[in-house]
């Protein structure tokens, strides 16, 4: 009976290190999935980069959207600005839902110099408000606009370089309406700023 029972317990030893064993794989091969926030195998830093980089450009289109909502005084910049909410609200939605999969971690608010930038438009109201706020929007957009169509044609992950063509259209028309409202003034300096960039 002696051996009988100990043949028991190092059999029942035995299931439980195997059971953890299982369990301890199961782990690891979830985590590769990129849920423990460790990215995929392969992914290219460059596309890390840009991901980063477009949702904290893209929450803080969002956050001046809904102040130029609030505080713009003409009807056109107002609907710009609800224009920014829903467009860049979608985008980064789509993008969450790649960094996800591929185990990429975005920001979860805008960078300190977006901001500042808010904290500014914020102080100020009216004409002076619209005026400061599509001056902004032109620069921005600018920015944008060259980094998704580079991003678009030299992205190494197939989600990524969709996602980038995808957007990219709609940014063109963010940056042709903003051409339209920013003061000729703002449209001036951003293209300088916007030259002196690529040199």
């Amino acid at each position: 009976m002696r051996v009988n029972k100990a043949v028991v317990y190092l059999a029942s030893f035995f299931l439980v290190v195997g059971l953890s064993l299982a369990a301890a794989q199961q782990d690891q091969n979830s985590s590769s999935m990129g849920k423990s926030g460790k990215t995929s195998p392969g992914f290219s830093m460059d596309d890390q980069k840009f991901m980063k980089q477009a949702a904290d450009g893209g929450m803080a289109e969002v956050e001046l959207g809904q102040l130029a909502v609030e505080k713009a005084a003409s009807p056109e910049v107002k609907k710009f600005g609800q224009r920014m909410v829903d467009d860049h609200g979608k985008a980064n939605e789509q993008l969450k839902s790649i960094a996800g999969r591929k185990g990429v971690t975005l920001p979860s608010q805008p960078s300190a110099k977006h901001q500042a930038m808010k904290d500014k438009l914020s102080k100020l109201a009216g004409e002076q408000f619209d005026n400061a706020y599509m001056a902004e929007m032109l620069k921005d957009h600018q920015k944008d606009v060259a980094e998704f169509r580079r991003e678009s044609e030299s992205a190494k992950d197939p989600d990524v370089k969709n996602f980038a063509a995808q957007t990219l259209p709609t940014l063109q028309d963010h940056l042709k309406q903003a051409q339209s409202l920013a003061p000729k003034n703002s449209e001036r300096s951003a293209l300088q700023e916007s030259s002196a960039a690529q040199r």
